[in-house]
C-alpha cells in the first residue's frame, strides 16, 4: 500500500507544478511511480481528481477541493514538525524534573531564579518526590538522583559528588558520650532513613565500598532526610546522612561530626538521568549544564566551609 502522506505532496506538487515529470523530478522519483500515488488516491476516493491530456493536467471540482485539504495538513505537519525541531535546538518549553525532597528544596531550588532568568522561554515543572519516579510512564523529562545507579536503561550524567557523615548535637553527645569506633554505634540511639538500604534503621555500611556493616537501633526512623536532620538538632540522637543536608548546622556547630576507625560510605554521586533518546531536547540539556556547573561549584564550596 502506497503511502499517503507522499501521495498528498505528488498531488499537491503536480496541481502547482502542471506536470507529472516535473512534480517526479522535484521529489525525486520516477514518473512511474508518481502516477501511482495519483491512480492510488483516486482509487481510495473513487473520484476523478486531475483531467490529464498530453499537454496539460486540470483539476476537478474534487481535485481542487482535495489540494485545498492536502495543502492544509501538509502545512499542519511541517509547522508540527519543525517546533518538534525547534525544540531539539532552542531552550524552550515546559520542562518536568523530579528531584528528591530534600535535595530539591535546600540545593537546587536557590539556583532556578538564575537558570530561568538565562532561559525565559522555559517553564519549570518540579516534582519534589523522594519515591523514584518512572520517567516514560509518568512523562518526566528528567530526573535528579542520589546514589548508586543500577539496573536502569537510562542515560546518566554525574552531576556532583555526595559525600555522607555521621553527626548528631553536642547536647546529645554530652548526656551520651561520643562513639569512636563504628562498633560503638550499637550503644547509641542512632535515627533510621527508612528509603536507604545501606545507611537504613538497622544496618549501616562503611569504608569505601561499604565492605563493613554494623548493627544498629533506635527509637526513631523516617523518610525523610530533613525530618531525621530537626530530630538530630533536638538531641534525639545520631544521624547518617548526606553532607548537603547537615552542612549548615556543622558549619554553626549545631551538629557535630563524628569520627570513627572507618570513613563513611559515599553515595556514588548526584546524577542527572533521562531516557536513552538519540538526542535530548535542548532544555534537557540547557538544565543538566546547569547543574552540573552550579552543583560541582557548590559542592567545592561546602568542602572549603567544613
Amino acid at each position: 500500500m502506497l503511502d499517503r502522506l507522499t501521495g498528498m505532496q505528488v498531488f499537491t506538487r503536480v496541481a502547482s507544478l502542471g506536470s507529472l515529470s516535473a512534480a517526479a523530478r522535484a521529489l525525486g522519483m520516477s514518473q512511474t511511480m508518481a502516477t501511482k500515488h495519483l491512480t492510488a488516491i483516486e482509487g481510495r476516493l473513487g473520484v476523478k481528481l486531475m483531467h490529464r491530456t498530453t499537454r496539460r493536467l486540470t483539476l476537478t471540482d474534487a481535485g481542487r477541493k482535495y489540494l485545498e485539504t492536502a495543502e492544509r495538513i501538509l502545512s499542519e505537519i511541517e509547522e508540527s514538525e519543525a517546533d518538534v525541531a525547534a525544540d531539539r535546538l532552542e531552550v524552550r518549553g515546559t520542562l518536568r524534573v523530579s528531584v528528591p525532597v530534600s535535595y530539591g528544596v535546600r540545593v537546587i531550588a536557590p539556583l532556578i531564579p538564575v537558570f530561568v532568568a538565562a532561559h525565559p522561554e522555559v517553564r519549570l515543572d518540579l516534582g519534589l518526590n523522594d519515591r523514584q519516579v518512572d520517567l516514560i510512564e509518568e512523562g518526566w523529562d528528567m530526573a535528579v538522583r542520589i546514589g548508586l545507579l543500577t539496573g536502569s536503561t537510562l542515560h546518566a550524567r554525574k552531576l556532583a559528588p555526595c559525600g555522607t557523615v555521621v553527626c548528631a548535637s553536642p547536647a546529645y553527645l554530652a548526656r551520651h558520650g561520643t562513639p569512636h569506633t563504628a562498633a560503638d554505634l550499637a550503644g547509641h540511639n542512632c535515627l533510621g532513613y527508612t528509603l536507604s538500604r545501606t545507611v537504613g534503621t538497622d544496618t549501616w555500611q562503611f569504608g569505601n565500598q561499604g565492605q563493613r556493616s554494623i548493627k544498629v537501633n533506635g527509637n526513631l526512623q523516617a523518610n525523610n532526610g530533613d525530618f531525621l536532620r530537626a530530630a538530630a538538632l533536638g538531641g534525639q540522637g545520631i544521624v547518617y546522612m548526606p553532607v548537603y543536608l547537615v552542612a549548615d548546622a556543622l558549619r554553626s556547630g549545631d551538629l557535630v561530626s563524628i569520627d570513627l576507625d572507618m570513613p563513611t560510605l559515599g553515595l556514588a554521586g548526584v546524577f542527572a538521568v533521562y531516557p536513552s533518546e538519540r538526542r535530548p531536547p535542548a532544555k534537557v540539556r540547557a538544565f543538566i549544564d546547569f547543574l552540573a556547573a552550579n552543583l560541582t561549584a557548590a559542592n567545592a564550596m561546602d568542602k572549603v566551609r567544613l
